[in-house]
């Protein structure tokens, strides 16, 4: 009987914790699909709501060129006008995560397409953290390429 009850206990903490991590894994999606439309809409409040920039949030953009640009952080929330606004979509695909209570990195692949339907191409690795319950960026990596 002790058995029966310890399995029960056991299987009803893993049902939370693996609802739980839907449920982050929902949020974490939704949060990264606002801030790629924010962006191209240029609604720079709806794009600054996605970000909490920390003492040590780092941007790093590297192109198919093989530049790489060190972007500081508060750009992410006072972004130069003309940065944002461009329109067109983007699609994220292939997430991973990796969720650790108030701390998460995920990484997925992103198409983006300009509004004359020029399309780019990167990898991206995404930090986010837990603040006041929502889930929000602290810093990421975007590595642009040319598909084979």
């Amino acid at each position: 009987m002790k058995f029966l009850q310890l399995s029960f206990i056991a299987l009803f903490i893993s049902h939370i914790t693996l609802a739980q991590t839907a449920n982050d894994t929902t949020a974490i999606k939704q949060l990264l699909e606002k801030e790629s439309a924010a962006w191209r809409a240029g609604d720079i409040q709806a794009h600054a709501s996605c970000w909490h920039i920390q003492p040590y949030s780092k941007i790093l953009v590297s192109t198919p060129a093989g530049k790489t640009y060190d972007i500081p952080p508060a750009l992410m929330i006072q972004p130069k006008a003309d940065a944002m606004g461009k329109g067109g979509s983007s699609v994220n695909t292939n997430y991973l995560m990796s969720i650790h209570g108030d701390d998460a990195w995920v990484s997925h692949d992103e198409v983006s397409t300009a509004k004359d339907g020029t399309k780019t191409y990167s990898h991206e690795i995404r930090i986010l953290e837990k603040i006041d319950n929502e889930w929000k960026l602290v810093g990421q990596s975007i590595h642009a390429y040319n598909p084979d």
